[in-house]
C-alpha cells in the first residue's frame, strides 16, 4: 500500500491511500514547518481569515452603497429648502438619473437645486388681483367670475357687474 503525503493545513498529517481515501498519519511530514501562521487552519476547521474578509467585504459594499445613495440624493436635499415646484422637478430628475443611468439628469438637477428660482406666485397674484379689480370682479373669484360676466350672469353681489369695456378703434382705421 503506497501512501502519498498531502500538504494540508497546519499539521500535514493526512495521506492518501490507493483507494483515494484519506487517513491520518502517525507523525508529521518531514517537509512541514514546526510553526505555521494562525490563519492556516486544520481541515474542517473554521477559517477566521476568510470570515474576517467576508465581513470586511460586506461592510465595504454597504458603506460604498450608502455613500453613493447619499451623494445621489444631494440635489434633492439642497432643493428641499426651496420652493415645492423646484423640489419636485429636482426629485424627478434624480429619479430619472437613477433609473436611466444618464448622469446629465443628475447634473441638471444639481444645478437647478443650486440656483435660487424667484417666486413669481406673489407677483402673478398681485397682477391677477389688479386685473380683477379693473374687470369689476370680486377679489378671489378669478376665472369663474370672469366667465360669468362674459355669459351675462349677474354676480351674487348686490350691485350688477359693470358692462365690459370696449376699446375704441383709433381714428382713421376701420
Amino acid at each position: 500500500m503506497s501512501l502519498t503525503p498531502v500538504l494540508f493545513a497546519s499539521h500535514l498529517r493526512y495521506v492518501v491511500d490507493r483507494s483515494g481515501g484519506m487517513i491520518l498519519a502517525d507523525q508529521v511530514h518531514p517537509a512541514a514547518p514546526h510553526h505555521l501562521p494562525a490563519f492556516i487552519t486544520d481541515p474542517g476547521g473554521t477559517d477566521y481569515l476568510m470570515v474576517a474578509a467576508a465581513v470586511l467585504l460586506i461592510g465595504a459594499v454597504l458603506g460604498v452603497g450608502l455613500l453613493f445613495l447619499r451623494l445621489h440624493t444631494l440635489p434633492e436635499r439642497i432643493a428641499h429648502k426651496s420652493h415645492k415646484l423646484q423640489f419636485e422637478i429636482v426629485a424627478v430628475l434624480g429619479l430619472l438619473a437613477l433609473f436611466t443611468h444618464v448622469h446629465l439628469f443628475w447634473v441638471i438637477g444639481l444645478l437647478l437645486a443650486l440656483i435660487d428660482v424667484p417666486d413669481f406666485s406673489g407677483l402673478f397674484g398681485r397682477m391677477a388681483g389688479s386685473l380683477e379689480k379693473i374687470a369689476g370682479i370680486a377679489p378671489g373669484r378669478g376665472g369663474e367670475a370672469a366667465s360669468d360676466v362674459e355669459h351675462g350672469i349677474v354676480p351674487p353681489d348686490d350691485k350688477p357687474a359693470p358692462p365690459p369695456v370696449v376699446a375704441a378703434a383709433p381714428a382713421g382705421q376701420h
